[in-house]
């Protein structure tokens, strides 16, 4: 069983969102292991975007990822990480395959395609091991 985390970006919360996707993901048959609302500072957005902190757009992230807050969770289910991202479709939600969450709920009607995609998931089991313990403290994931 793997575990990956989810974050529920501000377009997600701003939308009213939140409650179809969770369900979404239960219906996948993946499990609920940690959840919580929670304001982003610039020092973990930072920590969380390093690979591009350094790139002339990362200002407009941040903010972006400060909009509201977020609902970080953990969830477990058998090949989990790349079934996710199946489930999410592409980062670009203009590029999104039908039925996907970022092409249901994504925004596509604004140059902001790839950052408003309703939700981040980790890329690999061990970028989920860090990511977890970055949002989580170990006795908050069950």
């Amino acid at each position: 069983m793997e575990k990956t985390l989810i974050l529920l970006k501000p377009d997600c919360v701003q939308k009213t969102l939140c409650g179809k996707v969770i369900a979404r993901f239960e219906e996948a048959g993946f499990s609920l292991r940690a959840c919580k609302m929670m304001n982003l500072s610039s020092e973990i957005l930072r920590e969380h975007y390093a690979h591009i902190a350094d790139m002339p757009f990362y200002p407009e992230v941040e903010k972006f990822m400060q909009e509201t807050a977020v609902i970080a969770i953990v969830l477990e289910g058998d090949n989990i990480i790349e079934r996710m991202r199946e489930m999410l479709g592409v980062t670009d939600c203009k590029e999104a395959a039908e039925g996907t969450i970022r092409s249901d709920w994504g925004s596509k009607d604004d140059n902001n395609s790839k950052m408003k995609n309703i939700c981040h998931a980790s890329d690999s089991v061990e970028n989920a091991e860090v990511e977890i313990l970055r949002f989580f403290s170990a006795d908050e994931v069950l």
